[in-house]
């Protein structure tokens, strides 16, 4: 048995030795976040947050576009035109050159330039709450897998420590078995406790790189040398939020209520927009430039100009815009249905919001004075194995239990901070 160890022994400080420079090099390019560096990386790069920007942007253009009708529309325009009519006894040859700059001025549209402007103005705010949901959207889920990750890294340490005690245990039953007060038995259990510990340690190892793989994908991080540093336990978190403040606050700065209301007025243009089209309009058109007129029988040129006012009135469409007002009243109607149910939605993720909250706190508290239990249980068991009035099995369970309370208390703190990025998420706060 212990020509066995020291073999291995032996091939694992020569496997270190060879490996230590590569993993220095590998160290030394990783990047290291704390939980508001990886913040300022998803406020820069994430990229549901790029998409409404150019989304924003793409509104901005559209507002510029709306807002071209209530300006002067110039134009320019030359032509030449060379013809000869041979039909005649005597051919006629003319030639007409003109160029002309032209202005046209909506004075007049029942109200449609106006909503029009107005609605883009109101699309503008839309765009702007759309880049907040998705920056609020990205500041729950950021926090949320980093806390992942600190999670896995806790659950790998215990899964570890759990192995390593199993590793002594083996170790203190060969020691015994030389001496000649253990058996067989005992060594064979240590070693399939030993190997039934390994597992646990792969797979959170795996969970650690699930967990960054998530967190690499959120930030639009580039490379694959990405680490976390922090700790589940937050600092002084005080939380006294009732149920009516969460739900008022909600309603006020949520982007998604926001966002409908702005809707709601663009819907409500929307249908001035439809009445219009069948109202008078009224334009002013006019034109200054020059043309030059050569024929068989004359030659002029000169200045010439033009004005006028026109009016136009589509009395009678065949009841299209009757149509189209029925059409955007209904849009109107469907937008404020969809404002009460977003309401009634936002008053049951409150309330779930706020129980989640005191859940996990209370669980916390809970468990905070089990770890430190199982850990004096644990101890007083091993030294009881080692002056031989605890069996075996009393120790394993006294592990089991440590195992199970570290493991739990994580992931009650996991659970806290996650339930605070949610509240502050439902409250609509997050991130502002």
């Amino acid at each position: 048995m212990k020509k066995y160890s020291s073999i291995y022994y032996c091939s694992l400080v020569f496997w270190l030795i060879t490996l230590l420079p590569s993993l220095s090099a590998i160290a030394e390019d990783v990047k290291v976040l704390t939980l508001q560096q990886a913040l300022d990386i998803t406020a820069e790069k994430n990229r549901d947050i790029q998409k409404a920007k150019e989304y924003f942007r793409w509104v901005q253009g559209k507002y510029v576009e709306e807002r071209a009708a209530a300006f002067p529309q110039l134009t320019m325009t030359g032509s030449a035109i060379i013809s000869q009519d041979i039909t005649g006894i005597v051919p006629d040859r003319q030639e007409i050159y003109s160029g002309e700059i032209g202005v046209t001025q909506t004075l007049f549209t029942w109200g449609k330039v106006g909503a029009a402007i107005r609605a883009a103005k109101e699309g503008l705010k839309t765009a702007e709450e759309q880049l907040r949901l998705y920056r609020q959207a990205a500041f729950r889920d950021v926090p949320i897998a980093f806390y992942d990750v600190l999670l896995s890294r806790e659950l790998h340490a215990i899964a570890r420590q759990n192995l390593e005690q199993k590793e002594r245990h083996l170790e203190e039953a060969r020691r015994k078995y030389s001496a000649g007060v253990a058996t067989d038995y005992e060594i064979l259990a240590a070693e399939v406790a030993v190997e039934n510990a390994r597992p646990e340690v792969i797979r959170t190892e795996n969970r650690i790189r699930d967990a960054l793989d998530r967190l690499r994908f959120l930030l639009a991080f580039e490379g694959d040398n990405l680490d976390v540093t922090g700790s589940l336990e937050p600092g002084n978190v005080t939380v006294v939020q009732t149920y009516e403040a969460v739900y008022n606050t909600a309603l006020e700065q949520r982007p998604e209520m926001r966002d409908l209301r702005y809707r709601i007025s663009i819907a409500g243009e929307l249908v001035t927009i439809a009445n219009a089209d069948d109202k008078p309009r009224l334009e002013f058109r006019g034109g200054y430039g020059w043309k030059d007129i050569d024929s068989r029988d004359m030659a002029t040129n000169g200045k010439a100009w033009s004005a006028g006012m026109f009016l136009s009135f589509p009395f009678f469409d065949g009841m299209r815009t009757r149509g189209r007002v029925a059409q955007a009243e209904s849009d109107l109607r469907s937008i404020k249905i969809d404002e009460e149910k977003l309401a009634d939605s936002i008053a049951l993720q409150a309330r779930e919001a706020l129980n989640a909250v005191q859940e996990s706190k209370e669980i916390v508290d809970a468990l905070s004075g089990t770890v430190k239990q199982a850990e004096k249980l644990l101890l007083l068991s091993e030294k009881g194995y080692e002056l031989g009035v605890k069996i075996r099995l009393e120790v394993e369970d006294a592990e089991l239990n440590l195992q199970k309370a570290r493991g739990n208390l994580s992931r009650a703190w996991r659970n806290y901070r996650a339930a605070l990025v949610n509240l502050l998420w439902v409250m609509g706060v997050l991130g502002e």
